[in-house]
């Protein structure tokens, strides 16, 4: 984890080296309890690489503040609302907690948003920046109606992991141009969108007739939008690192960085 000091200590330096090149300065705020940073990381490098940014990653979800943002042109997001401050059990623990003779009781999982912080990531768009909210981002929303109002929409749920097809639905946008529809194994989210058909890129669908309580097959999969003088992008695939891999979805989450920089 990089400290909020050692962070902006950073960042102030490049940013005068940014200034010389014209590269841009991206901020990902990754890894929860269910997403290792690691794979995040690995994900998201392939992604970034040959296009004109320089990222710094964290896993300190005090990073969204303005005193860091201001040192950005986009923010990205692939993880969570939830901390636990007590800590929480891993999964190999609990066929063991099951018969202990003083059974603890499971840690209860936190909000780390606040409204601050909302406001500060609302203001950054709203002055132009850009904003990628990726997969279980969209959880974030149910800590704020500030932050689902810039981020476009909020989680619902998902089944366990599943094929499903991943359609292009908005062929004329900048963003999906040459980009084919994709199958991957993964997180089949659902969320809701709370603006205009229009925005929504992507849709997903489990082509093996599989449901979601009752929701059926299908769900939204990514939109974009213009936010103040700023521009936001969701896309719901990013539970494994084969599915952010897969070629037609690092084509696509590339021009979403291109297209919330505005270089597209």
């Amino acid at each position: 984890m990089i400290s909020r000091r050692s962070l902006l200590q950073v960042a102030g330096v490049a940013a005068i080296s940014n200034a010389q090149t014209g590269r841009k300065r991206v901020l990902a705020l990754i890894g929860d309890r269910f997403h290792n940073a690691d794979y995040i990381r690995v994900a998201l490098d392939r992604v970034l690489d040959g296009l004109n940014v320089t990222v710094d990653y964290t896993i300190d979800y005090r990073q969204l503040a303005r005193s860091v943002l201001g040192n950005y042109q986009l923010f990205m997001c692939l993880r969570d609302g939830m901390i636990w401050p007590d800590g929480y059990f891993g999964p190999d623990a609990y066929p063991y907690r099951q018969d202990l003779e003083n059974p603890t009781p499971e840690p209860k999982a936190q909000n780390w948003l606040q409204e601050e912080q909302a406001l500060a990531l609302k203001d950054f768009v709203s002055a132009g920046n850009g904003f990628y909210s990726l997969h279980n981002n969209s959880h974030v929303s149910w800590s704020s109606k500030t932050y689902r109002e810039v981020m476009g929409g909020s989680y619902i749920g998902h089944p366990p992991l599943r094929p499903f097809r991943v359609r292009v639905v908005n062929t004329s946008h900048p963003i999906t141009q040459g980009v084919n529809d994709f199958m991957v194994t993964d997180e089949q989210h659902y969320v809701e969108y709370d603006k205009g058909k229009k925005d929504i890129l992507l849709e997903a669908e489990n082509i093996d007739g599989l449901t979601f309580e009752n929701l059926g097959t299908k769900s939204i999969s990514g939109w974009a939008n213009e936010y103040g003088r700023g521009r936001v992008v969701f896309t719901a695939v990013g539970h494994t690192i084969h599915a952010l891999w897969n070629p037609e979805y690092v084509k696509l989450q590339k021009r979403a960085v291109q297209w919330l920089l505005k270089e597209i």
